[in-house]
């Protein structure tokens, strides 16, 4: 019988979402990952099975549990513009070359054309890239 799993996979998953979030899939090694979740790499490698396995545990569970609810909830949806971040970086940096990112992206930006409208979802969008730009989070 194997050892009982020595952390929270939640957890770790919504920790990985912030690091993603901050310095994107190419910005991050094993290493960065494994010091900034607070996992060994043994364990990483077992529940997640590689570094794009976690990424797209994280990406899944933003897109569900971070931003399919701002969408949902028919307020203002986006207090904290920088709840797009990992959407923005998904979106230019793995999904013109990853066909599985790409889908879940796509479907993420139709479901924001929807609950702001195209122009305004494009406009959020690049005014939360021009802030990312300058450095101004």
């Amino acid at each position: 019988m194997g050892r009982p799993r020595g952390f929270d996979e939640q957890a770790v998953t919504r920790a990985a979402v912030a690091l993603f979030s901050r310095r994107a899939y190419d910005g991050l090694s094993v290493d960065d990952l494994v010091n900034g979740l607070g996992v060994h790499r043994n364990s990483l490698y077992k529940t997640f099975g590689s570094k794009r396995g976690l990424y797209l545990t994280a990406l899944r569970w933003y897109l569900d549990h971070d931003l399919a609810p701002l969408l949902t909830s028919g307020a203002s949806p986006f207090p904290d513009p920088a709840a797009l971040d990992l959407l923005l970086l998904a979106a230019v940096e793995q999904a013109p070359f990853d066909p599985e990112v790409a889908s879940l992206i796509g479907d993420a930006l139709a479901s924001l054309d929807a609950a702001l409208g195209p122009d305004a979802a494009t406009a959020l969008l690049g005014l939360r890239l021009r802030a990312r730009i300058n450095l101004k989070e």
